[in-house]
């Protein structure tokens, strides 16, 4: 099943994406895709609801606006230097263990919504990235078991100020939790809808010019590891996601660096979780 966030900003209803490509409303489901949705068999359940009552679910126009196909995590994890080329164009040793570190929720924004370059910012990168959806509680998951507690996958341009990331203090945070810096979707595929996570195609476009082109296989440390890892420091709740790291190709990792400006089009997919395209504009206060 693939799940869907529309309307208005703050504003925005669950839907689903049928298999012919339809968009239906399932606001009468009564349930936002949350925390309290996953943590409850929320999507067999509402399988189930949808078989009753697809025919009173209300067909959704595809011009409607997307949101978030979650509604706001209580975190989102990142994982940094995950793909070995990556860490090679970054001038940084592939790691020995995952890289962690946090990107504020107030970040996330819809799939095709503005990225706003941060007032002053000067260095404002691209990251496409395969994106983990958490299921169900996880703490001290060991790696043969780490697959139950995923739920599935979405779609991340996980934009980096590489200013604040690298240059302030190194607290990677400050470069990652500007407001818009988190697109996700268009939706959220379920863990049945992707045969094998670790064999995706993985692509970022500026300005219709390919940057990036790689495959999740490259990934230095795979899914259960991850899970597995980042539960032995935290307890994953149900709706967090975990981005899995970003492949080469990054504004940073050119020479000489290339960086976001205003007027810029971003467009970037991956195998099976649908593309997204987000336009960068100057910070304004209005």
């Amino acid at each position: 099943m693939k799940l869907i966030r529309f309307g208005a900003r703050d504003n925005e209803k669950p839907g689903v994406e049928l298999e012919n490509g339809t968009w239906i409303d399932v606001s009468g489901f009564g349930e936002d895709y949350s925390e309290n949705f996953f943590a409850t068999d929320g999507i067999q359940r509402l399988q189930d609801w949808i078989v009753d009552n697809l025919s009173a679910c209300p067909e959704i126009d595809k011009g409607t606006r997307l949101g978030s196909p979650l509604c706001r995590p209580s975190k989102i994890v990142c994982v940094g230097l995950n793909y070995a080329k990556h860490a090679e164009e970054s001038g940084m040793a592939i790691p020995t263990e995952p890289v962690l570190f946090f990107k504020a929720t107030s970040a996330i924004v819809g799939p095709n919504d503005d990225i706003i370059i941060p007032r002053g910012s000067q260095k404002t990168d691209w990251e496409v990235e395969l994106a983990v959806v958490i299921g169900k509680k996880a703490s001290y998951v060991e790696q043969d078991k780490a697959m139950d507690y995923v739920a599935g996958y979405v779609l991340h341009n996980d934009y980096s100020e590489r200013e604040y990331q690298l240059e302030r203090e190194g607290q990677w945070v400050k470069g990652k939790s500007n407001d818009t810096f988190a697109p996700l979707g268009p939706f959220m595929a379920t863990k049945d809808e992707i045969t094998d996570p670790h064999n995706l195609n993985l692509w970022l476009k500026l300005n219709g010019k390919t940057m990036q082109n790689s495959n999740t296989s490259d990934f230095v440390f795979n899914i259960p590891e991850l899970v597995s890892y980042i539960s032995q420091f935290m307890t994953l709740l149900p709706g967090d996601i975990i981005s899995t790291g970003t492949p080469f190709g990054v504004g940073l990792g050119l020479n000489p660096p290339k960086y976001l400006k205003p007027g810029d089009i971003v467009e970037l997919g991956i195998d099976g979780l649908g593309t997204s395209k987000q336009e960068a504009k100057a910070y304004s206060k209005e």
